[in-house]
């Protein structure tokens, strides 16, 4: 019993032993480009002492399911299966009729998409028995790239409205590719992809503006990126439009005599202006006027008659445009305008004064002005000097008033009502005449009471009083003035508030 099993432990070695003896060796992956060539290495290791190999067999796993591909067997030769034997050889084919079958590596030619799967390589040993190993095929597909123009020409409409001005093209590539465009024009990008049934994929992008003038002549680049490779192609946009028109030759300074005046109908136009038509508007062009192609020639000097509206109508085969600008006839140069210092103000066309004559006038007019302007300030200081002089600069203590406080300023409002100058009594008594003491209710009494200076005569009635000399109420005597008409003497002059000043005072 313990012989038998000491046996069968041998046995087990010797097993253990051959296997790790013989190995087959290939490539993990590997991969390669529709059209192209690519080897699928299998290489057997033997073992010492080296076991016999009986045959080699190349199969092809797809989807669960194995196909033969190839055998090599060292009495039968080599063999090669449908669908594969216009594309697929042994790379050592002379070695292996030699019975030399330790290289057995086979070689793709005109790799094709259905070609990609997973591929065994498998040795058939004696005693050792079988040995393999696997790799995977990976097949790509190169996309075929173009970019094309969606109309040679693109017609911009004066509807503005989006249009899809080209597309770029990735087709039939494996794995799909990405788009991205370069340009200066403002738009949007479409993506769009299908997936064919050979594993495939088309990637479609399609570049979508608003066709205009700006957009003439614009590049567009597309930009295809495949496995890190950058592939790019561009195309010119050539868009037709109306014309854009514009009048240039009036540069604001047209006045009388000027000689070699022209206007010329600028167009901006694709395709270019084939008509230019010119029109004056609420009237026909001068007779001096002479068209050539898309100018006008004023020959002659610059006359009144040449002002107005001017029209270029410019038409192409797209549509019609038009151009306008006003032409405004001054009598004197701009430069002539600036050396005088005088403002730019153009003369209304059509008053017939001939420059010269107009420049003498103005010169007049200009002189009698300043002579006016003297005079008139003259007179001005003159009134105000005259009015200085005849204002009281004088102590106005000292001054007599026949109405008022005593305190009133020259020129103010006279805080009372004046006195009539006139005033009419009846035929009374002399007792009727004296004066009479203000009652309690109302006024008082000069002989009982003594007020505060500067609230009396804040208080104080209307009444002539002497205050040259003593302050003391209490011995002043109060007389009250009822002479009918005041009389003022002839050396004091009367003043705007009432008061009366002397003329000595009043030249001082």
């Amino acid at each position: 019993m313990e012989l038998f099993a000491g046996m069968l432990a041998f046995l087990l070695w010797l097993q253990v032993q051959a296997v790790h003896g013989q190995s087959v060796q290939m490539d993990s992956s590997k991969s390669g480009f529709v059209g192209t060539q690519v080897e699928l290495r299998c290489i057997f290791v033997n073992s010492n002492p080296p076991v016999k190999i009986s045959q080699v067999t190349w199969q092809k796993l797809s989807n669960g399911t194995k196909q033969n591909v190839a055998t090599a067997n060292p009495t039968l030769g080599v063999s090669i299966l449908s669908p594969f034997k216009e594309r697929v050889g042994f790379k050592q084919a002379a070695a292996l009729q030699r019975h030399q079958m330790e290289d057995t590596t086979i070689v793709f030619s005109n790799l094709q998409l259905s070609d990609e799967a997973a591929y065994i390589c498998e040795y058939t040993t004696f005693p050792a028995g079988n040995r393999e190993n696997m790799v995977n095929l990976t097949v790509f597909a190169r996309p075929m790239t173009r970019m094309t123009l969606t109309s040679p020409t693109i017609v911009a409409r004066g509807k503005k409205r989006n249009m899809t001005v080209a597309t770029c093209t990735s087709a039939n590539g494996k794995p799909p590719s990405t788009i991205k465009w370069s340009t200066l024009l403002k738009g949007e990008a479409t993506l769009q992809e299908t997936r064919n049934p050979n594993g495939t994929v088309t990637v479609r992008s399609s570049y979508v503006v608003v066709p205009s003038r700006e957009t003439h002549k614009q590049k567009l680049t597309c930009i295809v990126t495949y496995r890190g490779e950058r592939i790019t192609d561009s195309v010119v946009l050539n868009v037709q439009y109306e014309p854009e028109v514009k009048i240039e030759g009036f540069d604001g300074n047209w006045y009388l005599n000027r000689q070699n005046v022209q206007l010329t109908c600028r167009a901006d136009a694709n395709p270019p202006v084939t008509i230019y038509q010119w029109k004056l508007l609420n009237g026909s062009l001068p007779s001096n006027v002479e068209i050539k192609n898309n100018t006008l020639f004023f020959k002659g000097p610059v006359t009144y008659d040449l002002a107005g509206t001017y029209v270029c109508v410019a038409i192409n085969g797209i549509g019609t445009r038009t151009g306008v600008v006003d032409v405004n006839i001054t009598d004197m140069n701009a430069a002539s305008y600036a050396a005088s210092n005088l403002p730019i103000n153009p003369t209304p066309r059509g008053n017939g004064i001939p420059p010269e004559q107009h420049n003498a006038g103005a010169a007049i007019g200009g002189a009698v002005g300043g002579v006016i302007l003297v005079i008139v300030a003259a007179i001005l200081l003159f009134v105000f000097l005259r009015r200085r002089q005849r204002t009281f600069k004088g102590d106005y203590s000292t001054k007599k008033h026949v109405f008022g406080n005593g305190y009133s300023k020259a020129g103010a409002m006279p805080a009372h009502p004046p006195i009539p100058k006139n005033l009419q009594y009846p035929d009374d008594s002399d007792d009727e005449k004296k004066p009479t003491q203000i009652s309690n209710t109302g006024g008082f009494e000069a002989s009982d009471r003594n007020f505060d200076t500067e609230s009396e005569d804040l208080k104080r009635p209307y009444f002539t009083v002497d205050e040259g000399e003593s302050r003391d109420y209490g011995e002043r005597t109060l007389a009250f003035q009822y002479d009918p008409e005041p009389e003022i003497a002839d050396d004091m002059i009367s003043q705007t508030d009432g008061s009366v000043i002397s003329k000595k005072e009043w030249y001082v």
